[in-house]
């Protein structure tokens, strides 16, 4: 079974533990002050610290989720996190609920404002680092004292360009810590520290110094060279790679943003009779508000006047609007192509549709997988560990008789090429683009350890209602019972006279009738005399013919007589789990009407795509068995389970799991709930109910069953993405680090390597954007 973190919880405590009396909340930080893995690794101990807390912090998306007792209430909850997260040296605040964070006065603007400044030191530090390298590298350029000028144009890049690191790594310091910061500002004030002395107290300040660039440390005296090159060049691209990290950062996250955008900004409100335009953030349920073609739908509603067509791809992907009349449920950020509706509000601001879609993603986003948490233990302790290692391998060159110089150049390479930041961010910045992509599509990820979940699944369950087939009854198929009344007409009478039922199979045959004639509902002819016979069929006056509808009982009652070879067909029909309506004009037998619940267009197509990705699917049915089965064959499944009650559905899932299967769950009901939960992948169909979708750990939107296939293609290829990011930055690591300390690196190089290996993890995951779904 699929267990959120919640329960784990709870199930871990005693039944008699007084924390289970104390209420529990979920608070969500935004964290400044970031630079790292190693930054996150060490907020998120401090806050598991405390008591009652349980605590994840994600360094892509710089936030913390935070669990918590609160016996004080939220708000004393909140400040004793600030102010652990301030004491750690840190910065913090509540994050604004999703839908609120859109004016750009949350987090968005502030990474906007830290790329400004990132790009103001990055273009002073690579003007004046360029000039610093030229000399270094090429003799030719080399003049009387040009080291004394390279001290010049260094000292504002090291000192102010570079100030954000020094920064960082004197506030850990104070707390006793130690990150990568700590690691940058070391290696360029020592690089810097020992240029200057060199400089000043040895050869290297004399005119008639030179010296070449080489790609590896050579053997000359300690203070006829100098470094300003080195502290200067690994300061610039250190400064321009967290200029693309924070830039892919915001990219990797602009699905979500994208997400929230696509609501109304203003809403057109009946105040009786007159129209007040109004934020919608003061839309109240119960309002009644106009939408008019070509404008969004402001909040979820349901349509009180008007009759439209409303295009819903921006929730769910699908291509063709969706007619919609008095009755009909619209959600927020949908727009109205064509007529004038006005739309009573059942769910506004947080509660909507699109307000639901955004904190789902969000959650995803800011979740851990197993392997991540692995990556973030690594790096917290990965700092101190290379610091020891530049200690070791500094007093290693000077024993085995190496000039400082080599000694120092070694120890300094070390310093700068042992960055954890690939680790961080191997699997948020993919989570970040997976989910975010997923939404896009109308896929919606609950969090990161359901990616790991859709690696092992082999089985997947199917509900066949509102699922395999649409929910609702279609007219398959018309039979007339003589040639004068041919199927059209025979279809127009019956469609008119059904126009004045509410019930489904009415509704069905009346929706058969204006989509055979191409005409809307409203202009099928006139009824008069209208009577329904509850549970048997319908009469009235149709063009000033009496029409009858309904049950083979129900025309026995009015005499009127079924022909053998129907009575035949009937049979056949309903053996096969459809439904048939009987038509009689004028007294007499007129034809047949077949209905059944019709199997989506796609879902055939859904299935041989779970076959290709390994699944094997099960039918799963509260229906009756000929029902069951039809809709097995027309789709390809083999494996059926009908008749079955919610309580067999779970017990269907759970006689897969003890063969072994693990079991993907799909479906879209209240009595699918207790199954989805009990799969190890549940995933609901946002078509479905709420019940069904708390239940899942993927939503998918779109009412196409191929979504399932694109959502567990989607789910793997993001965990094949975190695992190839992680297997790179544990390899960068591994080899890096000790060709460092063997002085087989110039550290300038050595600070390249480093920002190429964020950039990888980061680019790599990008890649995830270009994902496509086969419902496309």
């Amino acid at each position: 079974m699929t267990t959120h973190p919640e329960q784990t919880r709870s199930a871990e405590r005693d039944p008699a533990d007084p924390a289970d009396l104390e209420p529990v909340e979920s608070v969500e930080l935004e964290i400044g002050g970031m630079t790292c893995a190693s930054c996150a690794s060490r907020i998120e101990k401090k806050l598991n610290r405390l008591e009652g807390v349980t605590a994840s912090v994600n360094y892509a998306t710089e936030k913390a989720r935070v669990e918590a007792a609160s016996p004080d209430g939220r708000e004393t909850l909140v400040e004793r996190l600030v102010a652990t997260v301030e004491k750690t040296g840190y910065q913090a605040e509540p994050s604004a609920p999703p839908a609120q964070d859109e004016t750009g006065d949350g987090a968005e603007a502030r990474t906007d404002r830290e790329l400004r400044g990132l790009r103001r030191r990055l273009v002073v530090a690579a003007a004046l680092t360029v000039p610093i390298v030229a000399w270094a590298m090429v003799p030719a350029l080399q003049y009387d004292y040009w080291g004394w000028a390279s001290l010049v144009l260094s000292l504002p890049v090291v000192g102010w360009a570079g100030w954000p690191f020094h920064r960082a790594a004197a506030v850990n310091a104070r707390h006793g810590a130690a990150t990568m910061d700590t690691l940058i500002s070391l290696g360029t004030l020592a690089a810097f520290g020992w240029s200057l002395y060199a400089l000043v107290l040895g050869s290297a300040g004399e005119a008639s110094m030179r010296h070449a660039f080489t790609f590896f440390p050579a053997e000359s005296e300690a203070t006829s060279a100098v470094y300003f090159e080195v502290a200067s060049a690994v300061t610039t691209f250190l400064l321009l790679g967290r200029w693309f990290e924070k830039r892919s950062k915001r990219r990797a996250g602009s699905a979500l943003r994208d997400l929230l955008q696509m609501g109304a900004k203003e809403v057109a409100v009946l105040r009786g009779d007159e129209e007040v335009r109004l934020p919608v953030e003061q839309l109240a349920v119960g309002d009644r508000f106009v939408v008019r073609p070509g404008e969004k739908v402001a909040v979820d509603g349901v349509v009180v006047a008007g009759v439209s067509g409303v295009d819903m791809s921006m929730l769910t992907g699908e291509s063709l609007p969706v007619d919609v009349s008095p009755g009909s449920l619209v959600s927020g950020a949908t727009v109205n192509t064509s007529g004038r509706l006005v739309v009573r509000a059942t769910r506004v601001g947080a509660d909507t549709q699109l307000a639901q879609m955004a904190r789902l993603v969000e959650q995803a986003q800011s979740g851990k997988a197993e392997v991540q948490r692995l990556a973030d233990r690594i790096a917290g302790v990965f700092v101190p560990v290379v610091l020891a290692v530049a200690v070791l391998t500094l007093g290693a060159w000077l024993l085995i008789g190496a000039s400082p110089e080599e000694a120092f150049t070694a120890a300094v390479a070390v310093l700068i090429i042992a960055c954890p930041c690939a680790l961080g961010l191997a699997t948020p910045t993919a989570l970040l683009v997976g989910t975010g992509r997923g939404a896009q599509l109308g896929i919606l990820i609950r969090g990161p350890e359901v990616l790991e979940a859709s690696r092992g699944i082999d089985a997947v369950v199917l509900d066949k209602t509102g699922t395999v087939t649409a929910g609702t009854m279609g007219l398959t198929a018309v039979h007339s019972a003589h040639d004068e009344l041919g199927e059209r007409e025979l279809l127009r009478l019956a469609g008119a006279l059904e126009s004045g039922s509410e019930h489904p199979i009415a509704r069905a045959v009346t929706a058969a009738a204006a989509d055979a004639l191409g005409t809307r509902i409203g202009a099928l002819p006139a009824v008069e005399d209208f009577a329904n016979h509850e549970g048997r069929g319908v009469t009235g006056l149709v063009e000033s013919r009496a029409v009858a509808v309904g049950r083979r009982a129900f025309l026995a009652e009015r005499q009127v007589g079924v022909p053998e070879d129907v009575e035949a067909m009937l049979a056949d029909v309903e053996s096969r789990g459809r439904t048939a309506v009987l038509v009689a004009v004028d007294g007499a037998f007129a034809g047949v009407l077949i209905l059944a619940d019709a199997v989506k267009d796609h879902s055939a197509a859904a299935v041989a795509e779970l076959r290709a990705l390994g699944l094997a699917p099960t039918l799963l049915t509260g229906d009756n068995a000929g029902t069951a089965r039809r809709v097995a064959e027309e789709v390809g499944v083999d494996d059926v389970v009908a008749e079955a009650l919610p309580e067999d559905k779970v017990s269907a899932v759970a006689a897969l799991q003890r063969q072994g299967r693990t079991v993907a769950m799909v479906g879209d009901g209240v009595n699918d709930a207790a199954a989805l939960a009990q799969a190890d992948l549940g995933m609901a169909m946002g078509t479905g109910t709420d019940v069904a979708i708390d239940a899942a750990d993927i939503t998918l939107m779109r009412g196409d069953l191929r979504s399932v296939a694109d959502a567990v293609r989607l789910s793997r290829r993001t965990l094949s993405t975190i695992r190839s990011n992680l297997f790179w930055a544990f390899l960068y690591n591994t080899v890096a680090i000790p060709l460092a300390a063997l002085g087989l690196l110039n550290p300038m190089l050595a600070g390249a390597a480093m920002v190429l290996s964020s950039l990888s993890v980061v680019a790599n995951s990008l890649r995830l954007r270009r994902f496509r779904a086969h419902s496309d």
